[in-house]
């Protein structure tokens, strides 16, 4: 297919059997990233006290894991579940918080090799971090060069006003690429300005990878995302295939300005 990693999705690491999967990446040639999604009961930003300090003992789980199964980078809304949407804007205490929890995992992260990405998901699915201003403030707060910040422009497209130009914002803040159409489908058959968001990352000599994230159709798989919301005529391999070939061709032909 042209690709040269995978990702991995993680929601309990206990369950992943990370053996079998590094086994299959080394026997394929293939390089691991893996995005995690938290629990509704692990919560780095509760207000209670017990919770933090479970969630730090769950992300340091979830480190372990992505590394043995020969992961470098562990990404993913790793500051909240999806779906804790408190009614009010995020506060101090809840950064205070955040930056204790992820400098919690410093040690674990540099016994790992591990870079740690936080992604910025939308204002329906959040209301910690949704943009790109938002997680660099909090990577800075952090202050540790191994954690960063993944954009995913699905969700960039619904809270940025500008893609590229928060890909330049973020400069070495930068360490993962969520490319994904406005529809979740095959890239290139939407309105995510792709060329545009590739200019930007040259510009600031981002070296991650554009990992395809999307929703395919298959009806063996019924509680898949992409059983309810993806075209009957994409299938998970047509969308790796499409997705493919169109980064490859944006790749070789950059918009030129």
């Amino acid at each position: 297919m042209g690709l040269s990693g995978v990702e991995i999705p993680m929601f309990d690491p206990s369950l992943l059997p990370v053996e079998s999967i590094r086994d299959a990446f080394q026997a394929n040639g293939l390089e691991c990233t893996v995005c995690a999604i938290l629990p509704k009961s692990i919560n780095p930003i509760s207000p209670d006290a017990g919770v933090r300090q479970k969630a730090i003992e769950h992300l340091t789980r979830c480190v372990e894991a992505a590394a043995a199964m020969g992961a470098k980078l562990l990404g993913g809304p790793l500051f909240a579940p999806i779906g804790y949407l408190p009614r009010h804007r995020p506060r101090q205490v809840e950064l205070s918080w955040a930056t204790t929890a992820f400098q919690a995992l410093s040690n674990v992260l540099d016994a790992n090799d591990m870079v740690l990405s936080l992604e910025p998901v939308n204002r329906s699915e959040t209301f910690f971090l949704r943009t790109a201003a938002e997680a660099k403030q909090l990577c800075e707060l952090i202050g540790n060069p191994r954690i960063g910040v993944t954009i995913d422009t699905f969700h960039a497209n619904i809270e940025e006003r500008n893609i590229a130009s928060a890909v330049l914002s973020l400069g070495r803040h930068l360490k993962h690429i969520h490319a994904s159409e406005n529809d979740r489908g095959p890239l290139g058959r939407g309105h995510v300005p792709f060329a545009e968001i590739f200019n930007a990352l040259k510009a600031i000599s981002y070296d991650g990878f554009l990992m395809i994230e999307g929703f395919g159709y298959s009806a063996k798989e019924k509680n898949a995302p992409g059983n309810l919301w993806a075209s009957t005529d994409v299938s998970p391999e047509t969308l790796a295939m499409e997705s493919a070939q169109y980064l490859n061709n944006v790749m070789s032909h950059p918009l030129i300005v």
